[in-house]
């Protein structure tokens, strides 16, 4: 295993940390302003809308030669291996919302990726091309609020033949990016085959234009709180949609093998940002111990900080090293091979940037809890990604399920 940086990862590297400290850093108020001003135009009725500041910096992010890095294929997107990628996710994912200037923010990579390795060649035509050029925006509808999420198989939004259309019934929520004016589609999963024995060939998963008659937002969810404007995390509902049988991504009954391509890449990306994130924490907390006094001291002097710092500092260490690991995997032996350590890394890098972010927290006191800190945002993110694309749980049963594998067969021939 070879994770030193290649010389066009350096590249890319030293120009994109000059991006962030030129056009990310300094525009956090300014951001977190339209921000405020998009969740509010929204409560007039209608979406939130796109930030000004975003459509700045994306010809400079463009021009400067970072964008759409997160797509391996070289024809569409920089040609970098997930190795490659890592450490400029992680660059990004130190503001969490600036992987949109780069076009790279979730859930539009993992939808590029899906249009543009399982899409057919009219698909591609009439989506793929904005989305590569970030004229438009898209989510991915796959978790409903009246079923156990967790187990993809619950699934029961269904969408029947009929004709030459689909027809689309089901409810939706947390359909990241669905508030956005500039959302434009849905890659949805749902039953095209319900009784179908097979449990993993009851699924398929279909392109339904946002504008379609029969889609409804009806409200935003928040995470912890927080309505993530300008993206939205929304609930929605499929009422009668019909769209054209051409929608349909590669098959029906082939929803879970679209799901395994898109998940892994997805999974890896969002631990990849935590990392960045959690660095971010990380040098809040340090520059505050220095600064602040208590009994007498600074609390960079006293052991309780020290201890923190230092289990920080591992914890983030620790999470790089196996997202590093899980990449290197998937580079070499496939993202199907690599399951494991994919599922590895979606508990560890939640947990401990979770951790150092909590940390954080209390280093600032009151503080670290209100608007002025970039901590509970950070944590509210942080935590969410112990659910989203599988809970914690989930991934620790098939950790435990493929270590006991080997012990199964001597067992059993016994």
């Amino acid at each position: 295993m070879q994770f030193e940086y290649t010389p066009k990862v350096q590249d890319l590297r030293t120009r994109l940390l000059a991006f962030m400290d030129e056009y990310i850093y300094p525009n956090e108020k300014r951001r977190e302003e339209e921000a405020q001003q998009s969740y509010l135009n929204a409560q007039k009725g209608g979406s939130y809308t796109t930030l000004p500041l975003m459509e700045e910096l994306k010809p400079k992010a463009r021009a400067a030669g970072l964008w759409n890095l997160f797509l391996p294929e070289a024809g569409h997107g920089a040609g970098l291996t997930n190795l490659e990628y890592a450490p400029l996710c992680e660059i990004m994912g130190r503001r969490y919302w600036s992987a949109e200037a780069f076009n790279c923010s979730a859930p539009d990579t993992g939808n590029t990726e899906v249009i543009a390795r399982y899409g057919s060649p009219e698909q591609q035509e009439r989506w793929l091309r904005p989305l590569l050029d970030g004229e438009i925006r898209s989510s991915f509808a796959m978790t409903e609020p009246a079923v156990a999420s967790s187990d993809a198989t619950n699934i029961e939004c269904s969408i029947r033949r009929d004709g030459n259309d689909y027809v689309i019934n089901g409810r939706k929520w947390y359909i990241t990016g669905a508030m956005n004016e500039r959302c434009k589609l849905f890659i949805l999963m749902g039953k095209t085959d319900p009784d179908n024995a097979d449990r993993h060939r009851q699924q398929s998963m279909i392109i339904v234009p946002r504008d379609t008659p029969g889609v409804t937002v009806l409200r935003d969810m928040a995470l912890m709180g927080h309505y993530d404007a300008p993206f939205g995390h929304p609930e929605v509902l499929f009422e009668n949609v019909r769209v054209p049988a051409s929608n349909l991504l590669l098959g029906e009954g082939r929803g879970f093998e679209i799901a395994q391509g898109r998940l892994g890449p997805g999974r890896i990306h969002h631990c990849m940002r935590m990392i960045g994130m959690a660095e971010s924490a990380l040098e809040m907390m340090c520059e505050r111990v220095v600064s602040r006094v208590a009994f007498g001291k600074p609390l960079s002097e006293q052991g309780v900080w020290r201890e923190r710092i230092a289990k920080a500092r591992m914890l983030i260490d620790q999470t790089r090293w196996m997202v590093l690991h899980a990449a290197w995997r998937m580079d070499t032996v496939g993202n199907k091979v690599a399951a494991q350590e994919i599922a590895m890394i979606k508990v560890i890098a939640p947990n401990n940037c979770v951790q150092v972010i909590d940390d954080a927290m209390q280093a600032f006191g009151a503080a670290g809890l209100s608007q002025d800190t970039l901590l509970t945002s950070f944590y509210a993110y942080a935590r969410h990604l112990r659910v989203a694309d599988g809970p914690d749980e989930v991934h620790r049963n098939a950790i435990a399920k493929h270590e006991l594998a080997g012990y199964r067969a001597p067992a059993a021939a016994r």
